[in-house]
């Protein structure tokens, strides 16, 4: 019998895991370079977690305040990301991402407007001036609903609800993508030469997160077991606002444009705690009083921002802070009131509604919190990681040949910390660049021949729980792994509780490794649970292990231990591979010097 008959086998000149925003704007530039495209997705079309990104587009387009350009663009990312980031990425970025969202427009996305009809952009947290083009706080949504409107013309070919197990890899190159469908558990082959991860990030690492089911670090495990490397995987960014209450939608995101349109944070004393600790980087462009705040917020042009739009991390620390200190509110969280502005606005309930209908309906139907009455209670809640997969500034792939990263999956852009609204301008811009090299790359590189070895070890690994239908439950280690997660490598680390973490990851990983499931294979979602949880546990050994090799605070990392930034910790990015006895491998990779004319654009900023 020949090896391959037992499985579905497809052929594509490049295939895409993922269709969020990265994944379907890879597929519309890599079909349109004449590749023959194929998009996994692990749930619907339609159901990518991009659809979650309310705020809006960060692009220096400059059409409420001219004085925006991708220079300064270009510095607010670099400063809000403490300096590691990869500057090259960060240049494209800035100069790119205002022509991926008028060619967004020109695809249909319809944007809130100003007064003389430009594309309306709003403040959002690090950026010096209004830069989030927005539709209302549906901005994700309205993102998903155009590429795939446009997308599917371009004779791209999807297939839903599949899992990826592994990519295959002949001779230290792409062979093809080894995976089955969820509904009826076949084994399925993509044959492939190029393929584009875009599978988001590792948010179900935690116990307390926005992230909906499907981030469970696919993507950067499957590079890291193809031979792959990671990059900065300690910088695990915590939104500062995720609903606290009721226990039932604990972690659920509240956009960063409430703050953007005037939220206020207060503690349980009414004090707005965020005057309080003012980054000595960032206090020559902060508010000093409500006041001066406020006229920022209603377009002010010399005014300076509220401290409510200071970076995320920083934001975050100081929500915690207030909490551990018992000024916070009765479930656990601090105030986020955007109520108080019928002070200031006639009509304020109604423009409410209108710039946050997704926040007044979340709260309403799920809190019974009228948001324009009343405060809301917030809390810090894990979002997104600034790691992933080490890319190449220019080309998007990775360190194995034809394997190329966009998204949240990749790292390099966002450094130590991710500015809101960099997240959905950076799906285009480098949606659109690995696609269209993901392309270029297929045309001149043929498939590798598929090692029959290797699929068979990849499949009997899938389907191994199987065999143990008495076997530990897959769903109690997953509560662990997010408990020990959660509790030792969150907000605020220290090297004794890191430590612990890793041991108690290799215990869980001992257990994940006789995990049993009953039943069929056909829609098993105990089955489904078994086979994410090796790649949650690559991800947290990942994240433990890098935090624990930087010995500094810095961007979305706090150390206790370690409280204040380092100059030699400045000088390098954590890089994560694998051992060829199977161990998680750390070094200290040196980062490139800084080149001139990146140097003088900071410099001329600050």
């Amino acid at each position: 019998m020949n090896a391959f008959d037992k499985y579905i086998v497809t052929e594509h000149d490049v295939v895409i895991i993922g269709a969020g925003g990265a994944g379907l704007r890879a597929a519309i530039e890599s079909s349109a370079q004449g590749a023959k495209t194929a998009v996994i997705c692990k749930s619907l079309l339609g159901k990518a977690h991009t659809v979650m990104a309310e705020g809006g587009v960060a692009a220096a387009m400059g059409n409420v305040d001219d004085r925006d350009n991708w220079e300064v663009h270009f510095a607010d990312t670099m400063r809000g990301g403490g300096y590691l980031n990869n500057a090259t990425m960060v240049e494209h970025h800035a100069r790119e991402a205002p022509a991926r969202v008028r060619e967004l427009e020109a695809w249909g996305a319809v944007f809130d407007r100003t007064k003389d009809g430009k594309i309306l952009q709003r403040n959002f947290g690090g950026h010096r001036y209004p830069r989030l083009a927005h539709v209302g706080d549906r901005t994700g949504l309205e993102m998903i609903r155009t590429l795939q409107d446009h997308g599917i013309h371009q004779g791209i070919e999807v297939f839903m609800e599949m899992t990826v197990v592994s990519i295959l890899t002949s001779g230290g190159k792409v062979a093809g993508v080894l995976g089955y469908d969820r509904e009826r558990g076949r084994m399925r082959i993509w044959r492939t030469g190029s393929i584009v991860l875009a599978t988001g990030g590792i948010g179900k690492a935690f116990r307390i997160t926005s992230n909906s089911w499907e981030y469970t670090g696919d993507g950067q495990s499957l590079a890291y077991d193809a031979g792959a490397e990671l990059m900065d995987m300690e910088f695990v960014q915590f939104h500062p606002t995720g609903m606290v209450w009721p226990p039932s939608v604990r972690g659920i995101l509240v956009t960063e444009g409430v703050r953007g349109e005037g939220g206020v944070l207060r503690n349980n004393e009414g004090r707005r705690f965020m005057f309080d600790d003012i980054p000595e980087l960032y206090r020559h462009q902060v508010a000093k009083d409500e006041e001066e705040g406020w006229r920022y917020v209603c377009g002010d042009k010399h005014a300076q921002r509220p401290p409510e739009l200071l970076t995320r991390d920083h934001i975050a620390r100081c929500i915690n802070r207030e909490i551990r200190a018992g000024r916070g509110s009765p479930h656990g969280g601090v105030y986020l009131d955007i109520s108080w502005i019928k002070e200031k606005l006639p009509g304020a309930a109604d423009h409410i509604k209108k710039k946050l209908p997704s926040m007044y309906h979340q709260f309403m139907q799920l809190a019974g919190v009228d948001i324009t009455k009343e405060a809301m209670e917030v809390g810090p809640t894990t979002h997104y990681v600034m790691g992933g997969v080490r890319v190449d500034g220019d080309t998007q792939m990775s360190t194995l040949p034809g394997l190329f990263a966009a998204g949240e999956v990749a790292a390099g852009l966002h450094g130590a910390n991710r500015l809101g609204g960099n997240s959905l301008s950076d799906l285009l811009v480098f949606g659109q660049r690995a696609g269209e090299n993901a392309a270029k790359f297929s045309k001149t590189h043929r498939a590798a021949e598929i090692d029959p070895a290797q699929l068979e070890q990849d499949a009997a690994r899938a389907l191994e729980p199987f065999s143990r239908s008495d076997g530990e439950n897959p769903y109690a280690i997953q509560h662990d792994l997010q408990g020990t997660m959660q509790d030792l490598v969150g907000i605020v680390r220290a090297q004794k509780e890191m430590e612990l973490a890793l041991e108690q990851i290799a215990a869980l990983r001992k257990r994940a490794a006789k995990v049993g499931v009953q039943g069929h294979r056909e829609f098993n979602p105990a089955w489904h649970t078994a086979v994410d949880l090796r790649c949650l546990l690559v991800v947290s050994e990942a994240i433990a292990l890098s935090a624990l090799e930087r010995k500094e605070s810095r961007g979305a990392q706090y150390r206790e231990d370690f409280p204040t930034k380092s100059d030699e910790c400045s000088k390098f990015n954590t890089v994560i591979r694998k051992a060829q006895d199977g161990s998680m491998q750390i070094e200290r990779r040196e980062r490139p010097a800084t080149r001139p004319d990146h140097a003088a654009i900071i410099e001329k900023m600050k």
